[in-house]
């Protein structure tokens, strides 16, 4: 059930301030809870609730404190701190008097974005951009596009690694659903752990080490695979009910197990769809195709569109995919007139979407395109337009940057494919935000 605050009109925290004195109204979180369209957001929160049972989260404190979470970096348990410490944050929260107890429990975070999902998300940030939009903060100018890895918080995997976390999994769900049938499975735990840790600590792996602990590791998982799809078995035979965690799983254990296993006999090292991280299975590799120290980067793919300033998330995507594919570069001019109602007068990316069919897609739409020329070098020389088009295409490089650095878009920490976008799209909309204070 979802009660509304009653928001009264009241100078706020008077009891603070018993001689005449009030809030700086120039403070950063007054200022940017300007923009935010919170009455239009609480009558969307409150469809995610029935008329029944007991009173839900304000909504404006929930997503003040998810926003002042991804603006500020801190994590769930922080947040929630600083709302209690700090006078701005309550304001920003939508308090009226001054809140000493904590406001909310770290975990009702977790359990809220679960609830709300990554649709409501969206309208949050649909709805934000739209006020940004209405005040003329964001202007539509030229079209940038670029496209970047978001890296997921998973470490860096490796076979053994892979197979050790897949069986650890499993001999833990084995002891609890064999003694509900009575029964103990020699899983052979100790000495795969010991194996585990011989290997790991080597300082020099020779290709034989690493092959014969892997086929160490691959009886291991093969045993505790056969021996829970048994206990399965026989609980579904006594009318037990498996939860639905558990069969998915062992699913991703015996994919894991069966691209490992073709990986250790044909000797290769490369396979389609390939798994590297046990509990978020989703998670793909991704070659950079650049220089540098890493070349292979382990998180979902992002397309992205950078106006005046502003940074905008087009598509998302764990697998790999061309960005400079021409359904993509009409959603992202799509998406520019939806949120402006005209064309962008000029589109600007590296070399990669010079493709043809791009720019035939720019003549078509008589959109001023500032890809290289084609032909031999020197027969059509580029003009200073073009030169100033790609200087300026810098800028989303240094955006992508920013939010790595400042803003948590290094390391994506929510679990699931939609926990992945959610988090990219609030780290992105908090950069915004901040952007959005230093044109106001």
């Amino acid at each position: 059930m979802y009660k509304g605050k009653d928001r009264k009109t009241i100078p706020l925290f008077e009891e603070l301030f018993p001689f005449g004195g009030k809030l700086d109204e120039h403070n950063r979180w007054l200022r940017i809870a300007e923009l935010i369209p919170w009455y239009e957001l609480e009558s969307s929160y409150r469809s995610y609730f029935s008329d029944i049972g007991r009173p839900a989260t304000d909504a404006r404190l929930f997503i003040g404190l998810i926003l002042l979470k991804h603006m500020t970096g801190f994590s769930d348990r922080e947040v929630v701190r600083s709302v209690q410490e700090n006078i701005y944050h309550q304001a920003f929260c939508g308090f009226e008097h001054f809140v000493i107890g904590k406001s909310l429990d770290s975990s009702s975070m977790t359990k809220l974005r679960k609830r709300l999902g990554l649709k409501y998300f969206k309208e949050l940030e649909e709805k934000t951009y739209g006020v940004l939009l209405d005040r003329k903060i964001i202007k539509g100018k030229g079209l940038l596009v670029d496209a970047t890895v978001f890296p997921e918080n998973i470490k860096y995997p490796n076979d053994v690694g892979l197979l050790n976390d897949a069986r650890e999994w499993l001999v833990d769900t084995i002891k609890p659903l064999g003694k509900r049938i009575g029964k103990t499975y020699r899983t052979y735990c100790r000495k795969a752990k010991k194996t585990y840790l011989s290997f790991s600590k080597r300082k020099r792996r020779t290709k034989k080490i690493i092959r014969r602990a892997k086929r160490e590791m691959l009886q291991y998982v093969r045993r505790n695979l056969k021996q829970l799809a048994e206990i399965i078995h026989t609980l579904k035979g006594l009318g037990h009910e498996i939860s639905r965690k558990v069969v998915e799983k062992l699913e991703v254990g015996r994919r894991i197990y069966d691209q490992q296993y073709e990986m250790y006999k044909e000797k290769k090292q490369k396979i389609e769809k390939r798994i590297v991280s046990f509990h978020r299975s989703y998670v793909r590799p991704i070659k950079r195709g650049k220089g540098g120290g890493k070349n292979t980067e382990f998180g979902p793919k992002g397309a992205l569109s950078y106006v005046d300033g502003f940074l905008f998330l087009d598509k998302l995507d764990h697998d790999n995919y061309s960005e400079a594919g021409k359904d993509i570069v009409k959603d992202q001019i799509e998406n520019y007139k939806k949120k402006f109602g005209k064309l962008p007068p000029s589109f600007t990316g590296d070399n990669l979407y010079g493709t043809r069919k791009n720019r035939k897609l720019m003549d078509e739409l008589k959109i001023r395109s500032a890809f290289k020329p084609l032909g031999r070098r020197g027969k059509s020389p580029p003009d200073r337009w073009w030169k100033k088009k790609q200087k300026e295409r810098n800028r989303i490089e240094g955006s992508f940057g920013h939010g790595k650095v400042h803003f948590g878009l290094d390391c994506v920490k929510y679990d699931g494919k939609d926990g992945s976008e959610m988090w990219i799209r609030l780290g992105i909309m908090g950069m915004n935000l901040q952007t959005a204070l230093v044109r106001m």
